[in-house]
């Protein structure tokens, strides 16, 4: 309990007045003003100030410039209940399901990081799930950087983590290009068997902390050694050290030439700043000599990220004719704002297709090349997420036909502005996203499906993840049922789940799903200020 506690205080306005020339003998005597009410502590159920009375006042303000603004920090001394203060009245203000939350006494919360977790639904959808599960906090000055730069420290590697419990399978999932990872020649499919010696199916707490920490390293320069399978059955054992890592935003582009067409290919993993220009360079590439007939746009791990990028991705693979006239998303806040955007005060208006660069990492004002397809398969998993759901949506939204391979996505229509105050950046969910057919309830994923029914069951073929082939190899799970499926064959049973690789590699590699460890940032739709 917090010994200190701000106190909104009622004060009275007394004005004295009289008769010029003294008094009157023969008057009635004055009665006293009445006593001052008491007063009221911070908390009203029910009751709130606007979030600015609160804002910036922070236990332990921060010194020096914000990086993000280029200004000093806004932060004056403050206390912590003022910090729950402001997070109270944010979320009242803006939360989609504001009404949802129950309202509880900021003086009774020490820590504005658990008073926050309390400022959420913990409502369901109907199919059990919780309807709000993506709250959460982030420190700024590391949100910023992971926002901007591309960079995180690690191997170069991305884990699948197939079973957190034993038995355990960890696998790799894809690689970053010069990294440590690459150095020692780790792939896709190479399956972990020891950390830093102990066993992958250790139940001891000091091995599974040593699990974790070797897999997830917490800084620069930390170096752990790994016992790996290879998908060749080899087993060898490998020293990695903790580096700064520059992800790759789009990875293994390609044109694969068929007899029904030439057929683009594109990993796309992050929607990071970067993804603007590497996203140009990839289009511009697969225009390149006679174009392309079709596009597999492979989001199987891409969990989000900045919205206006896909946005522009939206547009590059329909072109200008499809989006003419047209919104890639319209933005639904809670009922206080039906028609201003409470953060930055700002009329609605819908989110249109970008058609030139933005400035992220290109220069504003560029054209952006198109691929002008009326069609586009699109690779999906439990990892694709938000930022990438929309690429889907905002594609049904103007007719492209999407045809999904893989697994259901993640299910999340929802986002959020990034919102510091006092160096966290809480992350609470402020709208959902429509398309242009007025379109967004996926809460639970889109699925593929054998029709199509306009809503969350798109057509398409439910094939699981082959960490036996690299991604962009024809005879990938996913890629190989999309080319087959393009070429007029349905869905195909994949070549690769008739062979014998579950009794030469142990797990089944070849057909199952995992789940990759992604920062917030890279498994949202963020909005910029």
């Amino acid at each position: 309990m917090i010994n200190k506690s701000f106190r909104l205080i009622a004060s009275l306005s007394l004005i004295l007045g009289g008769c010029g020339g003294g008094s009157n003998s023969d008057s009635a005597p004055t009665t006293p003003p009445p006593p001052p009410p008491p007063p009221t502590t911070s908390w009203e159920e029910g009751v709130f100030l606007d979030e600015s009375t609160f804002a910036a006042k922070c236990e332990n303000p921060r010194d020096g410039t914000d990086p993000a603004t280029g200004s000093s920090y806004p932060d004056i001394a403050g206390e912590i209940l003022d910090e729950n203060n402001f997070l109270r009245s944010w979320s009242d203000n803006t939360y989609l399901w504001y009404d949802e939350i129950t309202d509880q006494n900021p003086e009774n919360f020490d820590n504005p990081l658990d008073y926050f977790d309390e400022l959420r639904t913990f409502e369901t959808t109907a199919s059990g799930s919780p309807k709000d599960k993506f709250h959460f906090t982030y420190d700024s000055l590391e949100w910023y950087n992971l926002s901007q730069g591309g960079v995180s420290a690690g191997y170069g590697v991305e884990w699948a983590l197939i079973s957190a419990t034993p038995p355990r399978e960890i696998v790799v999932a894809y690689t970053e290009p010069n990294s440590p990872a690459t150095d020692n020649n780790v792939e896709r499919g190479a399956l972990v068997l020891e950390v830093d010696g102990f066993d992958i199916n250790t139940t001891s707490e000091e091995g599974v902390a040593a699990l974790n920490a070797g897999t997830w390293p917490s800084s620069l320069g930390e170096t752990h050694e790994f016992t790996i399978q290879d998908l060749d059955g080899t087993v060898r054992t490998i020293t990695m050290t903790s580096q700064e890592i520059t992800n790759a935003m789009v990875q293994n582009t390609q044109v694969i030439n068929t007899a029904t067409g030439n057929i683009g290919y594109i990993t796309f993993n992050f929607f990071r700043a970067p993804a603007e220009a590497e996203l140009v360079a990839a289009i511009n590439e697969l225009n390149a000599g006679t174009g392309i007939d079709d596009l597999v746009l492979d989001l199987r791990y891409n969990g989000g990220g900045y919205l206006a990028i896909a946005s522009q991705l939206t547009y590059m693979i329909a072109g200008a004719s499809a989006t003419a006239g047209k919104n890639f998303e319209t933005l639904q806040f809670n009922d206080k704002h039906p028609s201003t955007d409470p953060v930055t005060g700002a009329a609605l208006a819908p989110t249109p297709f970008y058609e030139t660069t933005i400035g992220l990492s290109l220069g504003s004002g560029q054209a952006l090349p198109t691929l002008d397809l009326p069609r586009v398969y699109v690779l999906t998993s439990g990892d694709t997420c938000s930022a990438s759901e929309a690429v889907i949506n905002g594609l049904r939204g103007i007719g492209v036909e999407v045809i999904q391979i893989g697994s259901t996505t993640c299910g999340k229509p929802y986002g959020f502005y990034a919102t510091d105050n006092c160096g966290t950046t809480y992350f609470t969910i402020q709208f959902r996203g429509i398309n242009d057919q007025g379109f967004g309830d996926y809460s639970d994923g889109f699925v593929p499906s054998s029709v199509d029914d306009g809503l969350a069951n798109i057509a398409g073929c439910e094939v699981a993840d082959d960490f036996t082939h690299q991604l962009g190899n024809e005879q990938e799970n996913r890629l190989e049922v999309a080319l087959a499926h393009q070429a007029g064959q349905g869905c195909i049973t994949p070549v690769s789940t008739q062979s014998d690789l579950l009794s030469k590699y142990g797990p089944n590699l070849n057909a199952i799903d995992g789940r990759l460890r992604k920062s917030p940032f890279d498994t949202n739709r963020i909005m910029r200020h």
